[in-house]
Order: structure tokens, then sequence, then C-alpha cells
């Protein structure tokens, strides 16, 4: 019987599981935020919600993203892109907002919004290889 998975996607799964811990740790940050016992300006409370959310959405999409690449044709960049694209945007987008909000009393985005963008970016390109690769499969 062949196996579910590749090596690749196996290994990267087994990863993108652990990394899920640390999003539940962060939550445990958003707790005393939201319990008043950390403070934060209503901005840095948005950007730490968004960024926990991002965190948790893509991690998890990276995960059911593993069968897919095995099922295509992609090979080379093109299948590392399909494979990984998705967990390194849930790591760029979730630092940016992180990041962007990081200082006391801040009240608007730092230079460090950019990743977000560039993560976004990344993402879109990513599941648009996986589609296609599936599509032309």
């Amino acid at each position: 019987m062949e196996p579910f998975l590749s090596s690749e996607s196996r290994d990267l799964a087994g990863i993108l599981l652990l990394a899920l811990v640390t999003v539940e740790t962060g939550g445990l940050y958003l707790l005393r935020i939201v319990s008043g016992r950390e403070s934060v300006t209503p901005f840095q409370e948005k950007f730490a919600r968004a960024g926990h959310a991002h965190a948790g959405v893509l991690l998890i999409l990276a995960l059911v993203c593993q069968p897919f690449v095995d099922a295509t044709d992609l090979t080379g960049g093109w299948a590392w892109l399909a494979r990984s694209g998705v967990a390194v945007s849930a790591l760029l987008m979730p630092g940016g907002f992180f990041f962007a909000s990081m200082g006391r009393g801040r009240t608007e985005p730092n230079r460090w919004i950019a990743l977000v963008l560039l993560g976004a970016l990344l993402l879109a390109v990513s599941l648009a290889t996986l589609g296609i690769g599936l599509l032309t499969a």
C-alpha cells in the first residue's frame, strides 16, 4: 500500500503540528490582554488578535495543503512553493502584526507591517501554484 503522505509532506505536517502548540501558548498572552492583566492600546489589542488568528488559520491551511501537493505533478521549486509557501506565510503575516505593534503605547503600525503584505503575496502565489498544479495533474 502506498503511503498517504510523501515524506516531505509528513515532515512538514509534523513541524506544523508542533508550531500549533506555540500558537496555543501565544493565546495565553492574548488572554492576559483581554483580561486587563497586560496594558496595551486598542490598536495593539487588535493587532494581537489579528496576529494570533492568522497564525492559527494559516498553519491549519498549510496542513490541509500537504496531501493536495502530493496529488500534483509539481517538482522542484514549484513543489516547494506549493508545499511550504503557506507555512512560510504563517510566519510572515502574524510576525508582521506582532512586530508592527510592538512598543509601549503604540497606536499605529511601524514599518514591520510590510511582513503582512509580503506574507499575503506569498500566500496568494503559493495557493495559485497549488491550484494550478491540481488542475493540470
